[in-house]
């Protein structure tokens, strides 16, 4: 084919269309309704270019390249053809832009600065169209609509969901719920991002700033395991959005809802000043010198064995190799990075990553999901389930509690009978897995933190041993633990095992790194208890001391996800008050106690992470794992499957953490979605 523009013939993939062959030689064509990761509409017609010897311009979406073909794209016929379709999208939009919120961003606007007209010649009145409802995360003003669909086709091809669609004809065409309805997705957000103008807007941005306004720091999201590439968009020391960035390898370019709107549950409840519990339960703010004095003197009071650390779901690796060495220095090695009794060794990282990670969904012809729910686990994750679903017919079964997760699935039982059945070879999925080529098994954590937890982990590692899952001929490792917390992997990484039990070894002082997930039995009654967190939650509700840290968009840090892959977080905001990252804090404690840490800063904490795991240096990389019969090796616990259903155990998505808990967006979501069961009016409905 040959581009005019250039003159110049250009060879591509016969699959390719026209906007996809001319995007690629570095030639823009605008376009509305087209978006490279959504299926072809074709209905904006803005994209229109001449090809020789065809009667009219075509759109270069839908069409095909054919050898020999001659397109121009700056053609004066082009142009005029180009200048009536904009015409067309102007003729019934409001003149909105003061006070749009898309203003700044508008693709319309862009476009129509090249080929808007100075003078409309439509006079009759513009067509009206009524808001719709789709929830507290969106906000509609269907006026603006112009028809592109991409919000419909999300639905649909990623999210799972047909709740929108097209109704009318004509003038009278609108986008909606057909009856009127929510959006009942965990990834509803992203049709804000592919909105070309302002119909769909961000509920609770609206109003509040204009992107010229914002600077933007590149970072992670923790509000699950998947670490999603994200931006945050900040103004002063206020967070005001948060967008995904695009990464191909983890969430392409979606985020969750609750990715993207909890961050406002770091306004609220924040811990801002260290607090000293009282004997009648009230608290007196502190110094920092005063705090760290009163920490220190608790601390060297009792012998190293009555010391106990547990680590909560968002603090970083450096706040973790922090107090591991602090506590060492105090012979003190009683760790826990669990919540609820999960057990995952830290010898083999192939024993708790996602070895086949998580592009690995798009390469399997089978999957078998244990005891976990993708869909309000890790939405994200989810989408690429629903894709290979639907386009490499990934054959999906699922032992567990029957959920809804977009796609079609084979349930084999709720039980742990079925899991024990598939182990020992007597169940007929176990000929499905066996004739399968690159078969895939993913355990979800929280079926970990059962009693019989331990014997649920021997049983995958006992299917995965004997079938393709794990094939070393074939460089295939099916084996798949999805965390639930964004710190496990990290801490584990670093040789902190899950098997010790805080309680049980009965501790005279307990400290709580940034744990929120706490229940009155977790903790000894008699012991003294140290949180240094964000939020006045579970945590700070039971400490004595209550020191302030810093949360996840206020400091530099490392993570690692769920398959393994070493991530940073970026600095966008101070923490509020008196906060402090959380190895600061532990390197003045330490210093005060008499075992000063050798690093006085972030880069010389950095290369004692070197010295513990090397790959905790490079970001953005998945280290390899150890591979073969090695990782699989049964743990020799005592324990047997106890064939209890493995249950759901969220129960609200938008809720799961002490940040989204503080979030109120989130609590609107709760509300909104489900208000038989968060509404304040629950009582006086059922009793009218």
């Amino acid at each position: 084919m040959c581009i005019r523009d250039s003159d110049q013939p250009f060879k591509c993939d016969s699959s390719y269309t026209i906007f996809q062959a001319c995007y690629e030689a570095g030639v823009q064509i605008p376009r509305f309704c087209y978006h490279e990761r959504l299926s072809v509409a074709g209905n904006c017609r803005m994209c229109l270019v001449e090809v020789e010897k065809s009667p009219k311009p075509v759109a270069s979406c839908s069409m095909q390249v054919m050898p020999g073909m001659k397109i121009n794209t700056k053609s004066e016929k082009t142009r005029i053809a180009r200048g009536g379709v904009m015409e067309f999208l102007l003729a019934n939009h409001p003149l909105d832009c003061p006070i749009c919120d898309q203003g700044g961003e508008c693709d319309l606007q862009d476009i129509s600065q090249v080929y808007g007209y100075n003078q409309g010649r439509y006079i009759e009145y513009k067509r009206a169209v009524e808001d719709k409802n789709l929830g507290p995360l969106i906000s509609t003003i269907m006026n603006r609509c112009i028809h592109c669909t991409r919000c419909v086709r999300f639905a649909e091809e990623y999210a799972g969901v047909f709740d929108l669609g097209t109704t009318g004809r004509g003038k009278d065409t609108e986008i909606g719920t057909y009856v009127e309805k929510m959006m009942t997705s965990e990834l509803s957000g992203n049709i804000v991002d592919l909105c070309p103008v302002g119909a769909l807007t961000n509920g609770p941005y609206s109003f509040t700033s204009r992107p010229w306004e914002l600077r933007s720091a590149e970072s992670i999201d923790l509000m699950d395991s998947l670490g999603s590439a994200i931006q945050i968009d900040f103004r002063g020391a206020e967070i005001m959005r948060i967008l995904p960035r695009v990464h191909e390898e983890i969430n392409e370019e979606w985020i969750s809802d609750k990715s993207r709107h909890a961050f406002d549950g770091l306004k609220r409840q924040r811990v801002t000043v260290p607090l000293k519990r009282n004997q009648d339960g009230s608290y007196d703010e502190l110094d920092w010198e005063a705090a760290i004095k009163l920490a220190a003197s608790k601390l060297t009071s009792v012998k190293g064995e009555d010391i106990a650390a547990v680590i909560g779901e968002f603090v970083d690796v450096e706040g973790i190799v922090a107090l591991k060495d602090f506590l060492n220095r105090l012979d003190c090695d009683n760790f826990e990075i669990r919540q609820q009794n999960s057990k995952l060794s830290a010898d083999l990282r192939a024993g708790y990553l996602m070895n086949s990670r998580i592009r690995g969904v798009e390469e399997a012809d089978l999957l078998l999901l244990v005891g976990v729910n993708p869909k309000v686990e890790t939405p994200v994750l989810n989408s690429r389930i629903l894709r290979a679903v639907r386009h490499n017919d990934l054959k999906v079964g699922l032992i567990g509690a029957p959920q809804d997760l977009t796609y079609d699935y084979t349930h084999l039982g709720t039980t742990t009978k079925t899991l024990l059945e598939i182990a020992e070879g007597t169940h007929p999925y176990c000929a499905k897995i066996a004739n399968a080529k690159l078969p895939m098994i993913i355990l979800g954590a929280r079926a970990l933190e059962r009693e019989d937890g331990e014997a649920i982990l021997n049983a995958v590692k006992t299917i995965s041993k004997n079938s393709p899952i794990v094939n070393k001929n074939s460089g295939w490792n099916g084996f798949n633990i999805l965390h639930k917390e964004g710190s496990r992997p990290g801490a584990l990484d670093v040789g902190l095992s899950t098997t010790v039990d805080v309680k049980a070894s009965k501790p005279k002082v307990v400290f709580l790194l940034g744990v929120d997930e706490l229940k009155t039995q977790d903790i000894p009654e008699d012991s003294f208890v140290i949180y240094l967190g964000t939020h006045g939650d579970e945590g700070a509700y039971y400490a004595d001391l209550v020191l302030p840290g810093a949360g996840y968009t206020e400091k530099s840090a490392t993570y690692v996800n769920t398959e393994g892959r070493v991530q940073q977080t970026r600095l966008a905001v101070t923490p509020p008050g008196f906060g402090r990252s959380e190895w600061e804090v532990i390197r003045v404690l330490s210093e005060e106690c008499g075992q000063t840490l050798p690093y006085d800063n972030i880069e010389e904490l950095r290369y004692r992470l070197a010295e513990l795991a090397p790959h905790l240096l490079k970001y953005d990389y998945v280290e390899p794992t150890v591979f073969g019969e090695l990782a699989l090796r049964l743990s020799k616990g005592s324990t047997k499957l106890n064939l209890t259903p493995l249950s759901d155990t969220i129960d609200n998505f938008y809720q799961t953490d002490a940040i989204s808990r503080s979030s109120r967006i989130m609590a609107k979501c709760s509300t909104a979605y489900n208000p038989q069961r968060f509404s304040n009016f629950k009582q006086r409905r059922l009793e009218m």
